[in-house]
């Protein structure tokens, strides 16, 4: 399957109604590179090129020029199976990256069987100074490092990380806000404390609230905590 054998097969599955609606939730990307594919297509069609063996030249092919494009490479890197081999792909397509939805949706599988592997592309990433890269060592602390291989020094990490861009901000209040569900004690300190920036510091406690995996009575304490 050739690329571009895929981006017509885009065009097949183009949703007007839905590109008008979806362009409102992805601020800065030009309209005409926006075909208009839910989601649900766009998975399952990165899986019929995977099993058609064009997976690797489409990685290889960057930049892509539509959206949609740059959602089917998470999809399909998101699938790479060999460590190594998603860690070259991932830092290729990174910079690539211009915006939340493409950065969220790709959540390799492959990493969750190596974490201790993955930290330090992610203390390199997080490090970086990039908006993108930055917001994907985050999400990729807040996946695989907020359960039984959680340490407080992650969470450092997290709050030491001082930018403007508000893609970046949103996703330190998203980890805050998971891990005062997952690891209370030592996140709450982070409120408790005022190491957040005084918008993230209350965006984690508005997530919070806002999330049913926090108990009431913890939330009632969190509103306290607002600045």
């Amino acid at each position: 399957m050739t690329n571009e054998q895929i981006v017509k097969h885009l065009f097949s599955l183009q949703d007007k109604k839905f590109r008008e609606f979806h362009l409102k939730l992805i601020p800065g990307i030009e309209m005409d590179k926006v075909i208009g594919v839910r989601t649900p297509a766009l998975r399952k069609f990165a899986k019929e090129i995977i099993k058609a063996g064009s997976g690797e030249e489409f990685l290889s092919s960057l930049p892509h020029y539509y959206y949609e494009e740059n959602q089917l490479h998470s999809f399909i890197l998101s699938e790479e199976k060999d460590f190594d081999n998603c860690i070259k792909y991932v830092d290729k397509f990174l910079p690539y990256i211009n915006n939340w939805a493409t950065c969220d949706q790709l959540l390799p599988k492959v990493f969750k069987k190596q974490p201790q592997k993955l930290l330090p592309h992610i203390n390199l990433w997080i490090e970086s100074g990039e908006t993108y890269k930055i917001r994907f060592a985050i999400g990729m602390l807040m996946q695989h490092f907020l359960d039984d291989l959680f340490e407080e020094r992650f969470a450092q990490k997290v709050a030491s990380v001082h930018s403007e861009e508000y893609y970046v901000k949103m996703m330190q209040a998203w980890y805050f806000a998971t891990a005062l569900a997952k690891q209370y004690e030592p996140a709450v300190k982070y409120l408790e404390e005022k190491k957040l920036e005084s918008w993230t510091h209350n965006k984690t406690i508005q997530k919070a609230i806002e999330s049913f995996r926090v108990p009431d009575e913890r939330k009632e304490y969190l509103r306290t905590l607002k600045v």
